[in-house]
């Protein structure tokens, strides 16, 4: 998908053979198809009069030469980065374009493919291998002389494609080194005889020595692991042991995608590695464990994991979810909050005294939402103390205890002890018992904020979830300030998405029953570079505020019905989960099928 219009005029790509690309044969071209004009070619070339005859070799690909220039499209009117000459490129050269998903290559099988030093000698990788044939990537659509020897080694066609040089130097480097660092630690050792046991290898137990997990290579393969999740932008990373393989999968915007698969017995490695930087008991693998690593992105800024084991079928599973500090800075536009939402929770929050719920399933968000409502509450003049389980992540402005069953400090006796720590506002991480919902009530009662997390489906059901624990309904009375359901919901690519008509069936079942007006027009999930060909990037919440005032807190007795509860609320400015996400479609935030998928049907 080129960004230009051909020219009749323009200039004959040369015949394949050993032709590399010069920068001046790159600028004529681009001159003659009407790109860029020739006072942007000769800057070009008199910025860089030493490439200006010579290829790639050593040297900067003349692409890259050009993309620095920056110069502006005569086609397009947008500046000429490295992707989009990438693009024109292969147009020019009559072969399709590729971007590079390091996510979808199978390493394992590139290296299989070709040697590293055959890949870099010639500046190619392979990007996708079927039983037929291999798709092999380049920034010399015109050399071909590797090509014969290629295809007698693999016997099968070879289909070429144009990538960016860029990435293909980059990949070529890290494809290959974690290849390497991979059958290094694995020492030659056929699949499935791991030194780990699983309930359907007993009997090769000690067969053979596990890689140690201070290995150079399994250190290697470690470092690669986190620095390639904090590049994707994952959420979290699962190392799963399956039957022969240890599977590894990065969670991005919400959704699971597969990374890699090492040999099992790498696989246990990597864990222990990894348990050894969380400071877990690497001997233990019958019983689950929690811990935490502090490290640093490629761009230098901190970042904290939380670790999870549990002990599975074919050995231990470990999840790193991955705790970003920068989110504690997002205002609440950032989280997503409309402008109602925000002067709702905000009057909320700013009371002095009382109980304040967020409910919504595992990964909706709570646990940011709050975080962010405490560092925007906090200040100099305020104590805020949290007792949680674990820690999610370090704030120096707040005072955080975490909970340890092991040595009874429960989420009760935490709240026991903030209350003699003079605190202004108390969060406890979630309520789960009897037990710490009459301690959350103490605190509100003794005249703190309290904040806290349920996990209950909508705003309403926190209500009859405090009575089932065993609250009364007098105490939710005095005590319950407000309730906020929420969810993430993928938000539409900014660089792809694309106007499209409105459905106004789907719109209707979103807005049920309610009947709104259906939009003129809904935005559409396109797919580009930047979003990785999905049509999402990034996630922002959707809420649902209840705020208890005299009609609703009326409501709260004995006798209380949800349903009637959840009408009131309605008739008292509360919009549902749906509702809610039903004006981020209008607004070209994201999408119908979206909304429908991580919210729970309206009901009235």
């Amino acid at each position: 998908m080129a960004e230009t219009d051909k020219s009749t005029t323009q200039q004959r790509p040369p015949a394949p053979g050993r032709n590399n690309l010069t920068l001046r044969d790159l600028c004529d071209a681009l001159v003659s198809s009407g790109e860029i004009t020739r006072e942007d070619a000769e800057r070009v070339l008199s910025a860089n009069l030493g490439a200006a005859s010579g290829g790639t070799t050593g040297r900067r690909h003349p692409l890259e030469l050009v993309a620095i220039a920056a110069p502006t499209s005569q086609t397009s009117g947008r500046t000429l980065d490295l992707d989009r000459l990438t693009q024109w490129l292969a147009d020019w050269a009559q072969q399709p374009y590729y971007h590079i998903d390091p996510l979808k290559i199978d390493t394992p099988a590139i290296a299989r493919v070709m040697s590293y030093a055959f890949a870099q000698r010639h500046g190619i990788l392979a990007v996708e291998i079927t039983r037929d044939e291999v798709v092999i990537a380049s920034a010399e659509p015109f050399v071909s002389d590797w090509e014969h020897n290629l295809q007698q080694a693999v016997r099968k066609d070879i289909r070429r494609v144009v990538a960016n040089p860029e990435d293909i130097r980059r990949y070529t480097v890290e494809l290959y080194q974690l290849a390497n660092s991979v059958n290094k630690a694995s020492g030659g050792q056929a699949p499935g005889k791991a030194g780990s046991q699983n309930f359907e290898q007993l009997l090769d137990l000690g067969a053979n020595e596990n890689p140690d997990a201070n290995d150079q290579h399994v250190v290697k393969i470690v470092d690669w692991l986190l620095q390639y999740a904090f590049d994707q932008r994952a959420s979290d990373i699962h190392i799963e042991p399956r039957r022969a393989v240890t599977q590894v999968r990065f969670r991005i915007d919400g959704v699971l995608h597969n990374v890699y698969e090492f040999p099992e017995h790498v696989g246990v490695a990597v864990t222990s590695r990894l348990k050894i930087l969380g400071r877990l008991n690497v001997a233990e693998k019958r019983k689950p464990q929690d811990g935490r690593i502090k490290t640093r992105k490629p761009d230098n800024s901190e970042v904290e994991l939380r670790l999870a084991t549990m002990p599975t079928a074919f050995g231990e599973k470990m999840v790193m979810r991955i705790f970003d500090p920068d989110v504690l800075l997002k205002t609440y536009e950032q989280l997503g909050f409309s402008r109602e939402d925000q002067q709702r929770w905000q009057d909320i929050t700013a009371r002095p005294h009382g109980i304040v719920l967020v409910t919504g399933p595992t990964g909706s968000g709570k646990t940011t939402t709050l975080y962010s409502t405490l560092k925007q509450i906090a200040s100099p003049e305020i104590n805020v103390c949290t007792i949680e389980d674990p820690i999610e992540m370090v704030e120096p402005a707040f005072n955080q205890m975490q909970v340890q069953n092991n040595i009874d400090l429960t989420f009760a006796a935490g709240v026991r002890a903030l209350l003699r720590q003079d605190p202004d506002v108390i969060m406890i991480g979630e309520i789960r018992d009897l037990e710490t919902a009459e301690m959350a009530v103490q605190a509100a009662l003794t005249g703190h904020l309290v904040l806290s997390t349920l996990h209950t489906n909508d705003a309403p059901s926190a209500i009859t979830r405090l009575m089932e624990l065993g609250i009364p309904p007098y105490l939710i009375r005095a005590t319950v300030l407000g309730v906020m359901a929420q969810r993430l919901a993928r938000t539409l690519c900014p660089h792809c998405k694309a106007p499209g008509p409105a459905d106004e069936q789907a719109w209707q079942t979103l807005t049920r029953p309610w009947k709104a007006p259906t939009p003129k027009q809904f935005y559409q999930p396109v797919g580009c570079l930047e979003c990785r060909n999905t049509g999402y990037m990034g996630r922002a919440g959707v809420y649902e505020i209840m705020t208890l005032s005299g009609p609703l807190i009326r409501q709260i007795t004995d006798q209380c019905e949800l349903e009637q509860l959840r009408l009131d609320a309605y008739k008292d400015g509360m919009k549902s989960l749906r509702l809610s996400g039903a004006q981020k479609v209008a607004a070209g935030q994201t999408t119908v099928e979206e909304i429908l998928r991580v919210t729970p049907e309206s009901q009235r």
